[in-house]
């Protein structure tokens, strides 16, 4: 049973410039398919839909044990924020290339967060630098 979900494609994928947590709406159904297991990230973002941040292409599994109005896998998802934290976003998304990415997916005092980033996404060699750079601590490590 996994009460915690990390997206580590998101950090190999993007700079991860700054970290919000936020609630998120969920039904019964994908609050128990959430501690059955199964999230899946890929394919998830954060966008505005008029003043409210919703998270779209998170995929919840179907709750196999639940009745016949189960939820839609792949639904629209509204965060929950305070306004000056959807202000600032809303100001930071303005920027040329930045992103809203889902990075954890976990409990907290019963309530399921979610932990959104804002990022701007790697160029290739990016991310040959920051693999060769891993290699070379792990290296330091060993000896």
């Amino acid at each position: 049973m996994a009460t915690s979900y990390v997206n580590r494609r998101a950090s190999f994928d993007y700079e991860l410039l700054e970290r919000f947590e936020a609630g998120i709406s969920l039904v019964g159904s994908e609050v128990k398919s959430f501690r059955a297991g199964g999230v899946d990230f890929r394919d998830a973002f954060a966008a505005f839909t008029g003043t409210d941040l919703d998270l779209e292409g998170l995929y919840i599994p179907v709750y196999a044990k639940a009745s016949y109005n189960n939820h839609e896998p792949r639904r629209k998802r509204r965060l929950l924020l305070n306004r000056t934290e959807l202000t600032k976003i809303r100001r930071a998304l303005t920027q040329k290339g930045l992103t809203l990415v889902p990075t954890r997916m976990y409990f907290k005092d019963s309530y399921i967060k979610i932990e959104i980033a804002l990022a701007r996404g790697k160029k290739l060699y990016d991310k040959r630098q920051a693999a060769a750079e891993k290699t070379v601590r792990r290296e330091l490590r060993e000896y």
